[in-house]
């Protein structure tokens, strides 16, 4: 007999192998059959991240990264196809680092303005303020 550990596990990869259309009917059918049993089901999709589109899209880049690529039996196509994957790899990283630095251009513009602003308000002040007279 299996341990609803074992169950839950098998349940859940069979789930997962299925897609979020998987998980979304079994929670509408939770919802139509026994309700706390879809809310259950709901809870758990929001807690192990199951809703949003990066758990399928990462969790399917890990699985075409980690298996091998097979021939396709044509030489020409395979080396045509390694390299585009390497070249949009690398512009992808190259992108990434762009949008880096933009960020961090745009934080430096918007903290040398604030610092900028701020001077001029103390040196305004300043500026305001009577000097207090000199003891003879």
């Amino acid at each position: 007999m299996s341990t609803p550990t074992t169950w839950f596990s098998s349940t859940e990869s069979w789930l997962d192998d299925r897609g979020k259309g998987a998980w979304i009917a079994a929670m509408v059918l939770g919802f139509i059959f026994i309700w706390p049993v879809g809310l259950a089901i709901l809870f758990y999709m929001i807690w192990s991240n199951r809703m949003s589109g990066s758990f399928f899209c990462n969790r399917n880049a890990t699985r075409r990264t980690r298996a091998p690529r097979g021939s396709s039996g044509n030489l020409a196509f395979d080396a045509y196809r390694d390299d585009t994957i390497k070249r949009l790899e690398d512009e992808q990283h190259a992108f990434q680092g762009f949008l880096q630095r933009l960020r961090e251009a745009k934080d430096k513009t918007e903290f040398d303005t604030f610092m900028d602003e701020r001077a001029k308000e103390v040196s305004e002040t300043s500026d305001d303020e009577p000097e207090a007279p000199k003891p003879a």
